[in-house]
């Protein structure tokens, strides 16, 4: 008996050590891989030839010209004119890029934070415009990273916010007092709370579209984006010099954002939010729609809003699925149906069909006429399927790196082209 309350006491102080500031243990301290701004931005900007791909994110259409996401790295421009045969005609290289959205030849990117504008009002010599400087984000310096990683302590302490932008991470084990990590724990935990208590049709202008996955997103004259917890508002009326207006706290582990009218939706991990933009310069909150924690896209069509939550990873532990929410009464939105699914992505509509992008399960195709209820019309399988756009006369899917375009039939769809981006 004395021998294993000794064993016992010899592995707790092995975890907690005492010092001058109290007891120690060794903990994931994540520390920024910094670079300076000015150094960064000479070389994170760039027009090339069409080149491979190395990870495929997001699609854009706008006018007869498709863009391609590189995953942190920049866009793809490819020409639809021809959608049986679409080519690649060019890269722009823009680092720390995940989304971008376009109104009358202006497109808008981030880039680590920063707003990025460029001129293709000429898309053989595309023109770097403004750039505004930690636009977005809510000058948290940390989400300009690539990925936010996984620790228990974040240090700050080497970064200077006015001229250093992080450029990755470096995590290690590292002994720390137990004091820093409770306090770092409770700051995220209150701001977590705090911005939980927040009590696409397009415009006549010239404005192309995203899909599900969006962060992007440009209602009349006004372009919003969501970080991971708050919608960051420009008022674009001027299209070559926006103005940045106050940003809105919306909730934790924002992910995506999609409008009918004057209704924002706001997807995220632990739920749907919905905000009236009627004054489009200040979106006020008007209820949400929880669930399961879990990967959060929303398309909404007339009285439904329609939802696909992934599970798994990092996504959460949610059952993965397409959950059908009534929304005709704004403030009180209600779960209807949840049809179950592989792992689905993003997700799209044109009529009477839904187009649901269910990850290495294939694109699947549903007749909605009859919304809550759902008919299968088609799944296409053995293709990676990650995000749709629905245009007037075909459909985009993104999937595995390459993209594919139907043309739409009466009653199903019918493969254009494909385009192995690498």
């Amino acid at each position: 008996m004395i021998r294993s309350f000794f064993l016992l006491l010899v592995v707790v102080l092995s975890i907690f050590s005492c010092d001058d500031d109290g007891p120690h243990r060794d903990y994931l301290v994540a520390r920024p891989v910094i670079m300076d701004a000015i150094a960064f931005k000479a070389e994170a900007i760039d027009i090339e030839g069409p080149t491979s791909i190395i990870s495929s994110g997001k699609i854009y259409a706008y006018k007869d010209y498709i863009f391609v996401n590189d995953v942190d790295r920049g866009f793809h421009v490819i020409n639809n004119q021809n959608p049986s045969a679409p080519q690649s005609i060019a890269f722009i290289k823009l680092e720390g890029n995940y989304d971008i959205s376009i109104k009358d030849d202006k497109l808008f990117a981030d880039s680590y934070g920063d707003l990025v504008i460029f001129d293709i009002s000429n898309i053989t010599d595309i023109k770097l415009g403004n750039r505004i400087v930690n636009a977005i984000y809510n000058n948290d310096i940390w989400l300009a990273s690539t990925e936010f990683p996984q620790a228990d302590i974040y240090d700050y302490s080497e970064i200077d916010y006015d001229s250093d932008i992080v450029i990755g991470w470096e995590v290690n084990t590292e002994r720390r007092p137990v004091s820093e990590y409770e306090a770092q724990f409770n700051n995220f935990r209150d701001d977590m709370l705090a911005n939980s208590d927040s009590g696409g049709g397009e415009s006549q202008y010239s404005v192309g579209q995203g899909g599900s996955m969006a962060r992007f997103k440009i209602v009349g004259d006004f372009l919003y984006v969501v970080d991971y917890s708050t919608i960051n508002i420009f008022d674009i009326s001027d299209v070559a010099a926006p103005k940045v207006l106050d940003d809105v706290q919306v909730a934790w582990d924002i992910e995506t954002i999609f409008n009918q009218g004057d209704v924002l939706f706001i997807g995220g991990r632990q739920g749907m939010y919905i905000y009236n933009i009627k004054n489009p310069a200040k979106p006020e909150f008007i209820s949400e729609f929880r669930h399961g924690t879990a990967c959060d896209p929303v398309v909404v069509d007339g009285s439904y809003a329609y939802v696909t939550l992934k599970g798994g990873n990092f996504c959460g532990n949610t059952e993965s699925g397409l959950y059908i929410v009534d929304i005709s009464n704004l403030k009180n939105p209600e779960l209807k149906v949840i049809y179950p699914m592989a792992g689905p992505n993003g997700l799209g509509i044109k009529g009477d069909k839904l187009f649901v992008c269910d990850g290495s399960d294939g694109l699947k195709v549903f007749d909605k006429s009859k919304a809550p209820n759902l008919v299968p019309v088609n799944h296409y399988e053995n293709i990676e399927a990650y995000d749709v756009i629905p245009l007037e006369k075909s459909l985009l899917m993104i999937g595995g790196e390459t993209l594919r375009q139907y043309e739409y039939l009466d009653d199903n769809i019918r493969l254009l082209s494909t385009v192995n981006l690498n």
